[in-house]
């Protein structure tokens, strides 16, 4: 259902269910909500890659658990995606960097979990869509990551159209960070994991936290000021100090030395 390898830094989350596409239901969302959880207060670890088994990244929800959904009432719905809201906040909120392997299709409320991680490395292989509205739903829930992936316009068309786009087209509005053949792709993941564990994790988990409070805002005095009192902290810091010092030095960072 849900494998999880910590090794060397890196805790590598994979979807496991390839007989359904990866679908996700009820279960795999509150498995996925407590791993994040757990990676969230591990600080040996540095960096999440957020994978699929099989020929498909994430196909959204199960049919079976649509199925169940189609008798529950209003308030057993709301629980149900909150559920889901929570678990994505939980992704997103994740003071380590993440990157997510598309390897294949991510449908419906697979988006939500690409749009969610940092950096999305794709193959041709992987497509997209937004199926909700042919079901006469709502994106609702993923719509936060993805809007700010993609941006207002692109979620217009292809929000409403419920298309099917390819691996290009991801790359062009955004949903994808980077588009790799699949022979490439990890090494491509690799190659950016060596970048990644070169950072300082509590300045990755200050960057996250900037980019959260400053993207959107007007350039006026009073983000100028945030942002300098933010560098500022960070400079005195235990680990801004080491950061300088290691460089003046010509030497590694502790935290290079320390994976677990």
């Amino acid at each position: 259902m849900l494998s999880v390898e910590k090794k060397g830094g890196i805790a590598r989350v994979t979807l496991d269910r390839p007989e359904v596409r990866n679908a996700f239901d009820e279960v795999v969302i509150q498995k996925l909500a407590h791993v994040f959880h757990e990676i969230a207060a591990d600080t040996g670890i540095r960096v999440v890659v957020l994978a699929g088994n099989g020929p498909a990244f994430c196909a959204g929800a199960d049919l079976n658990w649509m199925k169940r959904m189609a008798g529950y009432g209003h308030d057993e719905n709301l629980a149900d995606a909150r559920a889901l809201a929570e678990m994505l906040a939980a992704l997103e909120r994740l003071p380590q960097p993440t990157i997510a392997r598309v390897h294949g299709p991510a449908f419906a409320g697979g988006t939500g979990l690409v749009a969610a991680c940092d950096i999305a490395i794709g193959t041709p292989q992987a497509k997209f869509c937004f199926s909700e509205a042919k079901l006469g739903l709502s994106p609702a829930t993923i719509s936060p990551y993805v809007l700010r992936a993609i941006g207002e316009r692109a979620a217009h068309r292809y929000f409403l159209t419920a298309e099917v786009f390819d691996a290009g087209e991801a790359l062009r509005i955004g949903m994808l960070s980077v588009l790799v053949p699949a022979a490439e792709l990890d090494a491509t993941i690799d190659g950016l994991l060596q970048h990644l564990l070169a950072g300082g994790p509590q300045a990755h988990a200050k960057i996250k936290h900037l980019i959260r409070a400053v993207a959107g805002r007007p350039l006026d005095d009073a983000l100028r000021e945030e942002t300098a009192k933010r560098i500022a902290e960070i400079r005195v810091s235990p680990e801004g100090r080491e950061g300088i010092a290691s460089f003046l030095d010509k030497r590694k960072a502790s935290w290079c030395s320390t994976r677990s």
